[in-house]
C-alpha cells in the first residue's frame, strides 16, 4: 500500500485502485526522491516514467495512470525534487539541479536503467535536459505541453500571487483564476477535482524563482537526445497561444528523431487532465514508435 494522499473527489473505485500503488524512494539531495508505482513489469518492457509539471506532483497524471496500467504498462510517477513528497535538491532550485538525482533514481528503479519517459510542462523540459546529459536512460521521450522551445517572444500569461492572502476562500479564488489563465481551456473544469489537486500541489512547492522554463533550454537540449521524440499539446495551450503552430518546425529542427506533434483540440495546457481519452490514444501511438 502507498501512503500518498489520494484526491478525495476521484470516484471511489479509482481511489481504491490508486491506493494499491507502491511508494518508492531513491536518494534525492536533501532527502528522498519519491516515486509512486503501479502495475507489473513485463519482460523486455521498460517502465513508463511520468514527470509532472511545475508546482505539481504525481497527481498531474491522476486521470492517466490507471488507463496506462490497464494497457499493460508498469508506471512510475515521480514527485520531482522540491515538489510533492520529494525533498528539494541539494543545490539549486530549477530543473538543472534535478538531473543527477533523477538519473540515479532511474538507474535504480528501471531494469537496465532505461525507461519510456513522458514529461509534462516543466517535467518535459526536465526530461529533455536529463536525456541530453544521460542519453541512455530512455527508449523513447514524449513531451507534453513542454515549454522552453524558443518559439514565443515572451511570456504569454501572468499568474496572480496567493501566499500573502490569509483567508482560504481568497486563496481559492486566486487558484481558480490561475487554473483558467494557464492550465485549463474549459471553464467548467476549473472547480472540483482540478482545484483540489492544484491547491494541494502549489502549497507544497518549495522551489521558488524558477526561470529556465522561460528560456530555449529544451530546444538547445534536444539535439543531444538520440531516442525518438514525440510531442503532445493541447491546441489551446496558454504557454504558446497563437505561436503553437511554430512548434512542429522547432521540434523537427532540434530533435534528430522527431516523430511528430499531436495537437488535441478543445484542450489547454493540462491536456492529459482536460482530454484524457484523446491524450491516452495519442500517447499510446507515440509509445509504439
Amino acid at each position: 500500500m502507498t501512503d500518498l494522499a489520494i484526491p478525495s473527489l476521484l470516484p471511489l473505485a479509482e481511489r481504491q485502485r490508486l491506493a494499491l500503488g507502491q511508494r518508492l524512494a531513491t536518494p534525492g539531495g536533501r532527502g528522498d526522491l519519491v516515486w509512486h508505482a503501479w502495475g507489473e513489469a513485463r519482460d523486455g518492457e521498460p517502465p513508463l516514467v511520468l514527470l509532472h509539471g511545475g508546482s505539481g506532483s504525481w497527481t498531474h497524471w491522476v486521470k492517466n495512470i490507471l488507463p496506462l496500467v490497464d494497457a499493460g504498462r508498469r508506471v512510475l510517477a515521480a514527485d520531482l525534487p522540491g515538489f510533492g513528497d520529494s525533498a528539494p535538491p541539494l543545490d539549486g532550485s530549477d530543473a538543472d539541479a534535478m538531473l543527477e538525482p533523477l538519473a540515479a533514481g532511474l538507474r535504480q528503479l528501471a531494469p537496465g536503467g532505461q525507461a519510456d519517459l513522458v514529461g509534462f510542462s516543466f517535467g518535459g523540459m526536465t526530461a529533455g535536459m536529463l536525456l541530453a546529459e544521460h542519453p541512455a536512460l530512455a527508449r523513447r521521450l514524449v513531451l507534453v505541453g513542454a515549454p522552453a522551445m524558443g518559439v514565443v517572444p515572451g511570456r504569454q500569461f501572468e499568474l496572480k500571487a496567493w501566499r500573502h492572502l490569509q483567508a482560504p476562500r481568497d486563496q481559492a479564488e486566486v487558484h481558480r483564476h490561475n487554473l483558467g489563465v494557464l492550465m485549463l481551456h474549459a471553464p467548467d473544469l476549473i472547480d472540483g477535482l482540478a482545484l483540489e489537486l492544484h491547491i494541494a500541489n502549489v502549497q507544497r512547492d518549495r522551489l521558488p524563482r524558477r526561470r529556465l522554463a522561460h528560456t530555449d533550454i529544451l530546444a538547445r537540449s534536444l539535439p543531444r537526445v538520440p531516442c525518438p521524440v514525440h510531442a503532445i499539446y493541447g491546441a489551446h495551450d496558454a504557454i504558446y497561444r497563437q505561436h503553437i503552430h511554430g512548434l512542429s518546425d522547432a521540434f523537427a529542427a532540434a530533435a534528430p528523431r522527431f516523430g511528430g506533434l499531436r495537437l488535441i483540440e478543445g484542450a489547454g495546457h493540462w491536456v492529459q487532465f482536460e482530454a484524457p481519452e484523446a491524450f491516452h490514444a495519442a500517447l499510446l501511438r507515440a509509445l509504439e514508435d
